[in-house]
């Protein structure tokens, strides 16, 4: 079983603080967690970037 390995970014900023590995998904929908992001310094959605 392999993952993806998914890179998600700040929506603010766009700085790329996180990555993450993840199932394949069927459906196309892009993973969307709230984070903390040091160059905002507040917690933020983070959006899957290719």
């Amino acid at each position: 079983m392999s993952g993806k390995k998914a890179v998600l970014a700040c929506s603010i900023c766009g700085s790329r603080n996180y990555t993450k590995t993840t199932s394949q998904r069927k459906d196309g929908q892009r993973l969307a967690i709230n984070k903390f992001c040091k160059y905002c310094n507040k917690h933020t959605l983070h959006k899957e970037t290719k």
